[in-house]
């Protein structure tokens, strides 16, 4: 990530090239980083989906809304009792506390860029305190 010399509102202006970013690996999954809670002052958190591409269960957020941006492929997105068919271009909000999920209509094919707002606990010191908090050991 690349950050010019000016500020707006206190952040610096962030450049990023093409799959830069910080790839962060937990187990089966991976993401491509692309801007970090700190680079946002804390507004939201922007990641991509990265191969190998998983689907994610069922889960819900106490204190994030969750964005799902289609980059590529055709994907499923249930937010509460409700499924959501997105293309590329297509977008789902999964408000905070609304159990959601999502998965793709070909297995393994398809890109998603996802945004939490506000900026969520993505990085590997929060994944290393809720593993450690679970007991979860995340394999290579």
């Amino acid at each position: 990530m690349s950050a010019s010399g000016s500020q707006h509102g206190g952040l610096p202006v962030l450049a990023l090239a093409r799959d830069a970013g910080e790839r962060l690996v937990f187990g089966e999954v991976t993401v491509l980083l692309r801007v970090t809670s700190e680079e946002s002052g804390g507004a939201f958190t922007l990641f991509e989906e990265v191969p190998p591409l998983v689907d994610t269960p069922r889960h819900v957020h106490a204190r994030e809304d969750e964005l799902f941006y289609s980059l590529e492929g055709e994907h499923l997105i249930e937010v509460g009792a409700e499924e959501h068919a997105i293309g590329p271009g297509g977008l789902v909000l999964g408000p905070r506390g609304v159990p959601h999920a999502q998965r793709r209509v070909v297995p393994g094919r398809g890109r998603l860029l996802v945004l939490t707002s506000p900026a969520g606990t993505l990085g590997p010191e929060a994944y290393a305190a809720a593993s450690e908090r679970h007991g979860l050991t995340w394999l290579p």
